[in-house]
């Protein structure tokens, strides 16, 4: 089979995206990537007061909304800071953010376990079980966002996220509601998902350490490496980090060397064929996400992965939930650490900029998310949204492919193709602004 094309729709995921694949010889040789649905966020935006991006820019997405709250005031914060006034925000109001966030790619990551990944690969190596993967999906996903509505009044699409702080003022008793609703989640991760006590989990520092590993997390991992996925799903082997948090500090890190990255390099491309835009970092691709963070922060078991499977499916999806374990216990530690007397807001909503350029970033479930702002006399002129899936599913340029198509060429079948494909979740609904 020569240079033969074939389409396939990709469903089941945030929207919808068509893959081309071109076989020669009977392996894929190249894909094409198409975004069809335009949202048109951006354009949305632009003519509204600089605050309605809090209100709007979490309707972005129904899974990542705390997310693009977050970057969206963050860009504000930024642009008032970069105009001359500076926002030195509690710590209080620190940890709730950072709270929120958490829970929102807790839940995130455990639906993408149990809805995809792990139903995919049964399906893909014919190993199909009657685990109703829903309902356990269902259960902590729920009472972890439960914890998360403590904070922010509501979920998705809440706006509890304001320049100088959040609205919300949490009592004691509110704090206990979140404590108990945290140790609920981790006693479910720790019995059904990983086995083990999730103290004893977070003590393990290399691959040696998996056969430790049972629940459904322990099936995944052997169901995996049975199948030889530590040599499957091999991209560019570049990942890159710009958020600030408890997972990874920003960088960049190309094998093992981390450096530092420089926002001014990112360069967002238009594409034929689609409607969404290909990212890169100084004209290169970059994988952003779970894996790329545990590498930039060199954890230690997720640079053991790397050692000896590189950048392959079994690593992306290790990462992923290994974030899970180390977000619920840091979320845990928040809650304990919380200053209820400290205010929620510096800041006094009669102070309005209303000129300046800001920019925000947060490490989102897929990886890095970047909000660009341009505000004059009070109003949005332009604004820029670069989403994770951006990065991992840019179409190839001439001088090289893109991150998910890399991975995928050399592949067998347009099934095991696209398993690769959903090793990166894909999110249509968030990358075509």
């Amino acid at each position: 089979m020569t240079n033969v094309t074939v389409k396939k729709l990709i469903e089941k995921i945030e929207g919808e995206a068509e893959l081309d694949f071109t076989f020669n010889q009977g392996e894929i040789e190249d894909v094409k990537i198409n975004f069809g649905f335009y949202r048109g966020i951006e354009e949305i935006l632009r003519g509204h007061d600089a605050w309605d991006a809090l209100v709007i820019t979490p309707r972005v997405c129904g899974i990542c909304n705390h997310a693009h709250l977050l970057a969206a005031v963050r860009a504000i914060e930024n642009g008032y800071e970069n105009a001359g006034l500076k926002i030195n925000l509690t710590s209080k109001a620190k940890a709730i953010r950072e709270f929120t966030l958490s829970c929102e790619l807790i839940q995130n990551h455990i639906k993408w376990l149990y809805m995809t990944i792990l139903p995919q690969l049964e399906k893909f190596v014919g190993a199909v079980s009657e685990e109703n993967y829903a309902i356990k999906a269902t259960y902590l996903a729920s009472t972890i966002t439960k914890a998360l509505a403590v904070f922010s009044g509501q979920w998705p699409h809440a706006s509890y996220a304001i320049p100088g702080g959040v609205t919300c003022d949490p009592t004691h008793l509110d704090v206990m509601q979140a404590q108990s609703l945290v140790d609920e989640s981790i006693k479910f991760f720790e019995e059904v998902v990983i086995g083990l006590s999730i103290d004893d989990y977070l003590a393990m520092e290399s691959v040696s350490c998996f056969s430790q590993i049972h629940g459904d997390f322990g099936k995944l991992l052997r169901l995996m490496l049975v199948n030889d996925m530590g040599d499957k799903g091999y991209s560019h082997d570049r990942f890159i980090v710009f958020g600030d948090s408890i997972l990874a500090k920003p960088g960049r890190s190309i094998i093992t060397n981390v450096t530092n990255v420089d926002i001014s390099c990112v360069q967002e491309n238009e594409q034929k064929g689609t409607v969404s835009k290909a990212v890169t970092y100084r004209d290169k691709f970059y994988e952003v996400g779970p894996l790329a963070r545990g590498m930039v922060a060199k954890t230690p078991i997720v640079r053991s992965l790397h050692k000896r499977f590189k950048d392959s499916v079994l690593s992306r999806v290790f990462a992923r939930i290994h974030e899970v374990a180390l977000l619920l216990d840091y979320s845990k530690g928040l809650l304990n650490k919380l200053q209820l007397d400290e205010p929620s807001c510096v800041l006094n909503a009669d102070v309005r900029l209303n000129d300046f350029d800001g920019v925000g970033t947060v490490e989102a479930a897929r990886g890095s998310l970047i909000h660009k702002t341009t505000v004059r006399d009070g109003v949005i002129t332009n604004y820029d949204i670069i989403t994770p899936t951006q990065w991992n599913l840019g179409n190839s340029t001439k001088a090289e492919q893109g991150i998910a198509i890399e991975a995928m060429t050399g592949s067998l079948s347009i099934e095991e193709a696209t398993f690769i494909f959903r090793t990166f979740d894909v999110c249509s609904v968030c990358t075509t602004q």
